[in-house]
């Protein structure tokens, strides 16, 4: 599914109307666990590979082997260890976050259930996976340093310039997605084409998007949600926001 107007994510269906099964995990990639998986698939444009949307699943162990897409995962419910090649062990619970670069050698390890919401760039551009800034898990840590980065420009800006700054945790081999976490003072920028797709999780603050058409819809620290690039949005906060971000802009 494809749009041009943001998607607010939600645990059991925009209108509550729950997850659908998915087809079931191939057995020949499970080392134990007969897992029933099940999702809501909130934006897929296959012809760029970019998909995301909720997930959850019962318990399974899978087996070894190279992650086959770049995955960012907020997890909701329930806790994952991810095992590595070399035997290190990471474990992401409810309320955390990871990235998972395509390539990556490890092991999927569930002993519960589980939700997450998820992005996948499935990178079909032949790029050498271990060419990304990382080939391991990373757990995220918010919390962590940031370094300044420039705001919009005066010209885009409805009153005073804000400070802001980031962290890039990930960038794939292909340069095209990348993940981290970014802050800002309040600001009010105008409506404009967005430049990229990108899912965005508040930890802080709030922020209220709206477009030309009288659009107009808020999101909280705990909200997830989705802008695909062309979507015509302003965005206005009022108070400090901090968030992560996944970004993906297509080359060529």
């Amino acid at each position: 599914m494809t749009t041009d107007r943001v998607i607010r994510f939600a645990l059991n269906g925009q209108l509550h109307e729950g997850l659908a099964i998915w087809p079931a995990i191939p057995a020949e990639e499970l080392l134990s666990g007969n897992p029933v998986q099940r999702g809501i698939e909130y934006f897929s444009d296959p012809k760029i590979g970019l998909s995301a949307g909720v997930w959850d699943c019962t318990a399974f162990t899978g087996k070894m082997g190279p992650y086959p897409v770049n995955e960012f995962m907020i997890v909701l419910e329930g806790s994952v260890t991810m095992i590595e090649e070399d035997g290190a062990a990471t474990t992401i619970s409810a309320g955390e976050s990871f990235v998972i670069p395509k390539g990556t050698p490890c092991q999927w390890r569930q002993d519960g259930y589980m939700k997450k919401y998820y992005v996948i760039f499935d990178d079909t551009s032949g790029a050498d996976p271990a060419k990304a800034s990382a080939q391991q898990i990373l757990k995220i840590d918010p919390s962590l340093p940031r370094e300044p980065s420039p705001p919009p420009v005066a010209d885009l800006l409805i009153g005073p310039s804000p400070q802001q700054s980031g962290r890039n945790w990930f960038e794939d081999a292909s340069q095209q997605w990348t993940m981290g976490v970014w802050d800002s003072t309040p600001y009010r920028r105008k409506a404009i084409p967005f430049p990229r797709y990108e899912l965005m999780h508040l930890l802080e603050g709030s922020v209220t998007l709206a477009d030309p058409d009288g659009w107009r819809e808020t999101y909280r620290a705990g909200d997830t949600f989705f802008v695909p690039m062309g979507a015509n949005v302003e965005w206005h906060s009022t108070e400090y926001v901090r968030k992560y971000y996944c970004i993906m802009i297509p080359k060529g």
